[in-house]
């Protein structure tokens, strides 16, 4: 009996690696072999970069919070331990956003802790 090669299948393979790599540059987007190539350095960036992402946001959070607290004539490092001790449960991007958008309130909760 002679050997199914199954092409439906096989080109079904093919056509999620390339509609995956739709968009990218030069022989990235048509040809299978670099496709399939570019498409696994690219889920691995994908799920590096979900990791770095949290990380980037913290410090956006902090550099914010900072910014306001110093506004309030106070450090950052001092503020969070204040708040600490004060048992104020506020995460830092609630923080951020208070610091950001509504700093009447945040300088109320930077006059509490002082």
């Amino acid at each position: 009996m002679p050997r199914s090669a199954n092409a439906v299948a096989s080109k079904k393979r093919k056509m999620k690696v390339l509609k995956r790599t739709k968009g990218y540059f030069g022989r990235g987007k048509s040809l299978i072999s670099v496709a399939k190539n570019r498409n696994e350095k690219g889920l691995g960036y994908a799920y590096r970069d979900r990791k770095a992402k949290k990380r980037l946001f913290r410090g956006l959070w902090i550099q914010r919070i900072n910014a306001g607290c110093r506004i309030n004539g106070i450090s950052y490092s001092v503020f969070i331990d204040k708040l600490k001790k004060n048992n104020i449960d506020l995460n830092r991007k609630a923080l951020a956003d208070l610091a950001m958008n509504n700093p009447e309130a945040f300088t109320a909760i930077v006059n509490q802790v002082k």
